[in-house]
């Protein structure tokens, strides 16, 4: 691991920079672990452009974890349309069930935060730093750009069992300092992995764990999306939608893209996958979500 003068230095150069650098993003004027929770996993491979004024208009219609676990499942997939990933937002519904089961607080123990569904180290590591101002290990995309770029300059392949000890070294131990603090020192290597990724050729790139995106037109998952948004679209119909319905919705969509129309069976086994993950489900001859 590199020595502790190097370290120094490097903390040095990142708080710097990080202060030159600083974004005044809204989720950073809060401390609430909800608010900052949902930031977090808002960000999860989205642009903050996308996410500023999503963010807000989730708060304002979920206020709370306690509002949002009480919300239905449909009210919760319908708020995260655009954002990618619609499975994030059945885990913040039933991970907001067992916040509000324990009180309505989320824990500040990072075995704790882990264990609610769809919290990975990451976002466990987020809140911990940006809502408790805890040290953690926060290994996203902009930090590991940070520490690939000014301390692995040369090496290819670099594995998060390599990066994770810099951080536990680096990350300052409390809030002591409030120029200096767990809060300040991630803001310091988020906003200067942004300007990196802007600036030079992606570092992330020379991560073990990188991988390229898939194309999201066409794919398997642009097809569900596209079906839950369908779905969606005939919430309020008490008998539900019917499958020829559906068929004909979709299929008008991927001619307009210019793509093959699928099939009658392809649409009920996209259907039937997600049925079995809780995003609808088949009743008295139509889908309900």
């Amino acid at each position: 691991m590199t020595g502790e003068k190097d370290l120094g230095a490097f903390r040095a150069l990142v708080l710097e920079r990080g202060r030159e650098l600083y974004r005044d993003l809204p989720w950073r004027r809060t401390s609430d672990p909800y608010e900052i929770w949902i930031s977090e996993v808002m960000l999860q491979q989205t642009q903050t452009t996308r996410v500023d004024g999503r963010w807000q208009r989730w708060l304002e219609r979920f206020p709370s974890a306690p509002v949002l676990a009480a919300a239905e499942p449909a009210d919760v997939l319908e708020e995260w349309q655009g954002l990618g990933y619609n499975r994030r937002a059945l885990a913040l519904h039933r991970a907001a069930q067992a916040v509000a089961a324990l009180g309505g607080e989320l824990p500040s123990e990072t075995a704790a935060l882990e264990a609610l569904p769809g919290v990975g180290p990451a976002t466990a590591a987020g809140i911990r730093a940006f809502a408790f101002d805890l040290p953690s290990v926060y290994l996203e995309t902009n930090v590991r750009t940070v520490l690939l770029h000014e301390l692995f300059p040369d090496e290819e392949r670099v594995s998060d069992r390599a990066l994770a000890p810099i951080l536990r070294a680096t990350c300052p131990a409390d809030a002591s300092d409030p120029a200096d603090d767990p809060r300040a020192w991630y803001y310091a290597l988020l906003d200067y992995g942004a300007y990196l990724k802007r600036t030079v050729p992606n570092p992330s790139r020379r991560s073990a764990g990188h991988t390229r995106q898939s194309r999201f037109e066409g794919s398997h998952r642009q097809k569900r999306a596209e079906l839950l948004r369908v779905l969606l679209a005939h919430r309020g119909e008490p008998d539900g939608v019917r499958l020829e319905t559906i068929c004909e919705e979709v299929a008008s969509v991927e001619e307009k893209a210019g793509r093959r129309p699928i099939s009658a069976p392809e649409v009920e086994a996209l259907l039937d996958e997600l049925s079995r993950e809780g995003f609808c489900r088949p009743g008295d001859g139509a889908w309900h979500v």
